[in-house]
């Protein structure tokens, strides 16, 4: 059984974004996709908001079905090829896409949706999703380039080098390089050996980062693979690098506390501020992939 592509819809420009990229995934890796739409309980009701009897009622569970099928029409104008079926769950949205998630090959989302702070905060759906999905979780944003590399961060820890195992993947079905880089803070001062020389510091981690792709190299060799050490803030350097990016991967946590609670903050920072699309790794690597 094919795993599908699971696409959060919700009718919103950011939504129809999201099915765009997933619809041209799926026809490019000949897998199906199922767009989603979860009903949540009015959160306005209150005395003068009267609470719905039963939600959601059979009028606004026809106008969802109807708002897919319309979705799934448009996406399928443009790409006749697509397997494209439709679902209307019942429940918070970000709870029932976790759990679609458990037999889906991807889960796509737009960057936000239908809620309040649109234009302020990323949408609260995107972050609980991509922090708890049990696959990769891809945020549609900005603009993806075609020919562009795919960009992944690492760090040594399993969820980077789970997201280099995807990224690597990914770059080789689209027939383009793959830039990897590796960025940290230099410790205070105070806290530097005598003779500290960060260029040494550099040197050493790029020629760790590169012995750390030969075995990448080797299994996909038609992949150009890059490897880049620079001192600066993670996120900041993945950001300014998705400027140009047909992709940007990272896993959902790096070196640091609360695993599997919370995204990392170089996480965070992409899902609000990058460029390109943005692929959100959790799983780690099986071992006959390293």
């Amino acid at each position: 059984m094919v795993r599908p592509i699971v696409v959060g819809y919700d009718g919103s420009s950011s939504a129809d974004a999201a099915v765009s990229w997933a619809v041209a995934e799926a026809v490019r890796t000949a897998t199906p996709v199922v767009l989603a739409y979860a009903f949540e309980w009015p959160t306005g009701a209150g005395p003068l908001v009267p609470v719905p009897t039963s939600w959601p009622n059979a009028a606004s569970r026809r106008d969802a079905e109807t708002m897919l099928r319309v979705a799934a029409a448009e996406a399928a104008e443009t790409h006749p090829d697509a397997d494209i079926s439709t679902v209307v769950l019942d429940g918070p949205a970000a709870l029932r896409l976790r759990e679609k998630s458990r037999d889906a090959a991807l889960l796509v989302v737009g960057n936000r949706g239908h809620g309040g702070f649109a234009d302020l905060l990323l949408g609260s759906t995107s972050v609980a999703v991509s922090a708890h999905a049990h696959c990769p979780v891809v945020v549609v944003r900005g603009a993806a380039h075609p020919t562009a590399p795919v960009v992944v961060g690492v760090d040594g820890s399993e969820p980077s080098l789970a997201a280099l195992c995807f990224a690597a993947e990914q770059a080789a079905s689209r027939l383009v390089p793959l830039r990897v880089l590796r960025a940290w803070h230099l410790p205070a001062p105070q806290w530097q050996p005598p003779a500290f020389d960060p260029r040494e510091i550099v040197a050493a981690e790029r020629a760790l980062l590169d012995d750390e792709l030969t075995g990448w190299r080797e299994k996909y060799p038609e992949v150009t693979m890059t490897a880049e050490a620079v001192v600066d803030n993670p996120g900041r350097v993945l950001v300014d690098a998705s400027r140009t990016a047909n992709l940007v991967v990272v896993g959902s946590r790096g070196r640091g506390g609360f695993t599997g609670l919370l995204l990392g903050s170089v996480s965070q920072q992409l899902l609000h501020h990058s460029h390109s699309p943005v692929a959100v790794v959790r799983d780690t690597v099986p071992a006959d992939a390293r």
